[in-house]
């Protein structure tokens, strides 16, 4: 009968997730000069887990930077670690699955754009942090969550990150605090998408024949 109740459960989550319809969809080739440097990008779809633990629809997250004339970004990837991929290829893969989060206005005058960048650019070729997003996992097992204490310290970062947890600490490195209450090591990606701090500017689609639907990174 337990067993039967999670299911529904969880059944009934994941489509309360599913249904939230993409916002502010925009032609990636129409804005693609409005994206700024340290903007965020949130991840849509991928790990049903992912979505069901971080009671969210985002499951990934990386940070736009542009390099030259080419627009990039740069996360860290399960296997692959650190890297930069150009964005357009990402839409192309992803259509419709990738918002544009900036600052909100409150924030904007402390945010040092190239402070933030120049943190993300530091994971890049560095491995994944299977290690911290193990540790954020296990604050979801039942008897680790009511035992564990609010942990609040970003002092107490340390190793190699995950995407999310990449990307609170270099907005934290550019002077704003995405998620004030919770450390950088356990700020998943359903908690950026909470942030009162992050705005949605865009959710990303492609030119038609560009449109090539794969699975997402994590």
């Amino acid at each position: 009968m337990f067993r039967d109740r999670r299911r529904i459960f969880r059944t009934k989550v994941d489509r309360e997730l599913e249904q939230k319809i993409p916002e502010k969809l925009a032609l990636y080739s129409a804005v693609r000069k409005k994206i700024r440097d340290g903007d965020v990008l949130l991840f849509r779809g991928g790990s049903r887990l992912v979505r069901i633990s971080g009671r969210s629809p985002i499951t990934h997250a990386g940070m736009a930077i542009w390099w030259g004339d080419d627009l990039m970004c740069v996360h860290t990837v399960q296997w692959r670690g650190g890297v930069t991929d150009h964005l357009s290829e990402l839409v192309a893969k992803h259509p419709g699955q990738i918002e544009v989060r900036g600052i909100c206005e409150a924030k904007r005058r402390r945010f040092k754009r190239p402070l933030a960048v120049a943190e993300m650019k530091k994971i890049i070729g560095k491995p994944y942090g299977w290690g911290s997003i193990l540790a954020a996992a296990c604050l979801h097992l039942p008897v680790v969550r009511w035992a564990a204490r609010p942990l609040r310290d970003d002092e107490a970062n340390g190793g190699f990150p995950f995407c999310s947890e990449a990307v609170a600490r270099s907005l934290r490195a550019g002077g704003v605090d995405p998620v004030p209450n919770l450390a950088d090591k356990f700020t998943e990606p359903g908690d950026l998408d909470r942030s009162a701090v992050l705005k949605l500017r865009f959710t990303l689609v492609p030119d038609l024949e560009e449109t090539g639907d794969e699975s997402l990174p994590v």
